[in-house]
């Protein structure tokens, strides 16, 4: 199809497909709006640096190594249930695990947890007191070894939360991408279904593979 053809099917239908993400694009604003409303999610995050007294590589190695075996401590029922006692929360330690995100990140040795709840400040303080608890920990194991072989945890800085959903930009441009691309196809369907009708002199060469000679003009009747 030549380019002038699809410039003539956009000058006729392109308005389906405009219309069409339009009402995409507000429908997921106005849904995006309401959630923020009804049952918003906020995200708090905190880091938390592990740190080797000694500077020597094998320290540091021995602390990249163990980041993984602190997350698993950490990714537990018993240090959910600790939180859930110490914020007095009305919860099963599953269900607040299921809020919590634990990770590692070696190359800077910091581990992340990341806390969804529908109130951020309460995201912030579960992720802030699952953090102590860790640190805590760190505290008392460092105790048992001598000064120059402990590895140390600090927070540090305090966990901010953010809205995580719903994300009202990128909901509402995806239902306008979204509406845009079924007026696409819309378009194109009804393009293929009306293909036979011949409406111009290209179409007639296009189908009929035979040359125009003549063409009648439209009257003002």
């Amino acid at each position: 199809m030549q380019l002038q053809a699809y410039w003539r099917i956009l000058r006729r239908r392109g308005w389906i497909m405009l219309l069409l993400a339009i009402i995409t694009a507000g429908a997921a604003f106005g849904f995006s709006r309401i959630m923020k409303e009804r049952a918003p999610v906020y995200k708090s995050t905190i880091n938390i640096l592990v740190q080797p007294l000694r500077t020597d590589f094998g320290q540091a190695q021995a602390a990249k190594i163990l980041l993984d075996s602190y997350v698993a401590w950490m990714d537990s029922n018993y240090r959910a249930q600790e939180v859930i006692e110490k914020l007095d929360l009305d919860m099963e330690p599953a269900a607040l695990r299921g809020d919590v995100r634990i990770a590692s990140e070696a190359q800077r040795l910091v581990i992340q947890i990341e806390v969804e709840q529908p109130n951020g400040d309460l995201a912030n303080d579960i992720a802030r007191e699952w953090a102590n608890r860790f640190v805590q920990w760190r505290n008392e194991e460092n105790q048992k070894v001598r000064r120059e072989d402990r590895i140390e945890a600090s927070i540090i800085d305090d966990p901010v939360y953010s809205l995580d959903f719903p994300k009202t930009g990128v909901n509402t441009a995806a239902g306008g991408v979204f509406g845009f691309l079924v007026g696409l196809a819309i378009v194109f369907v009804l393009e293929y279904i009306e293909s036979g009708i011949i409406r111009s002199p290209e179409d007639v060469d296009r189908f009929l593979e035979l040359p125009v000679l003549g063409a009648i003009p439209p009257t003002d009747n």
